[in-house]
């Protein structure tokens, strides 16, 4: 039986989710990638609601002109900003059934420089 890439990723984030879980006080912060875009969000599971969101679409990352590896870098550090004014500090990474590798860790990485814990 061999499965097809999407659904390869959905198992290991199946499996990660098992374990990677996100409260008001610590939430999770979710990757998502698309081929063009990369979107972040950070979700208190406890209640079931997004507190902050953050992706390459929006309009100041957007109008930049520059390398996906820079934009998602870009994404990480806006996250970390709205997270922060929000009153968040500490986080829990889910990479989402990604490789931690490429435009998923500039994002965690532009969100440790910006302030975010985790």
């Amino acid at each position: 039986m061999s499965l097809t890439k999407s659904e390869r990723r959905q198992r290991i984030k199946f499996r990660i989710r098992k374990i990677v879980s996100g409260t008001a006080a610590n939430p999770r912060l979710s990757v998502f990638r698309s081929n063009k875009e990369i979107y972040a969000q950070l979700i208190d599971d406890a209640n079931g609601v997004t507190l902050v969101a953050a992706s390459s679409r929006e309009k100041e990352i957007s109008a930049t002109k520059v390398t996906s590896i820079e934009t998602a870098t870009a994404v990480g550090k806006l996250i970390a900003e709205k997270a922060i004014k929000a009153g968040i500090e500490n986080v829990t990474f889910d990479r989402g059934g990604y490789l931690y590798h490429g435009r998923v860790k500039s994002l965690a990485e532009g969100a440790r420089a910006a302030g975010l814990k985790f």
